[in-house]
């Protein structure tokens, strides 16, 4: 299971990371058209807008597979490794929750937005794909830390990134 989570991970991640070099260099391009011609690209901003949101998504299942989300450990780092990690696990099993409703209500959202026919005011891009493009990444997200959830709680992992397959520490 885990090679294929981290395999999809990694194809988010690096689908995010294309997303962000574009969204750069339409940034540049957007602003030397602005600085010489006086004539920015319509819609920048809007688009700008929908394509961090996508990157945020895109790039969250790998964080969270590579344990790379922060983490305030401040009052659980003196416990020992077994209450330590059931805490780990139930705050995977938290995260899986709250990126699956996420999830769905971005989905849910998507379907209202693409049912009242909403676009963005500059260039009229339908609305309902910013929230579309969302609910893959947090449902990926969710699954993973439920599996990991599942991991930490039944001891299986220790909750280092070694054991999520990164590099140790």
């Amino acid at each position: 299971m885990h090679a294929v989570l981290r395999r999809i991970a990694l194809w988010f991640a690096l689908a995010g990371g294309a997303a962000a070099c574009g969204l750069a260099l339409l940034t540049v391009v957007s602003i030397v058209l602005r600085a010489t011609l006086s004539k920015p690209i319509p819609g920048d901003v809007e688009l700008m807008q929908m394509g961090i949101a996508l990157c945020i998504s895109l790039f969250l299942p790998w964080c969270q597979l590579q344990r790379a989300n922060i983490i305030v450990d401040f009052f659980t780092e003196k416990l020992p490794q077994r209450p330590r990690r059931a805490l780990d696990g139930i705050g995977s099993v938290l995260l899986a929750v709250m990126c699956l409703l996420l999830s769905l209500r971005t989905g849910a959202g998507a379907l209202a937005v693409h049912g009242a026919g909403e676009t963005t005011m500059i260039i009229g891009l339908p609305m309902w794909w910013a929230y579309a493009m969302l609910a893959p990444g947090l449902a990926l997200c969710a699954l993973i830390a439920l599996w990991q959830g599942q991991r930490q709680l039944r001891g299986q992992d220790d909750g280092s990134p070694a054991a999520a397959g990164g590099v140790p520490t």
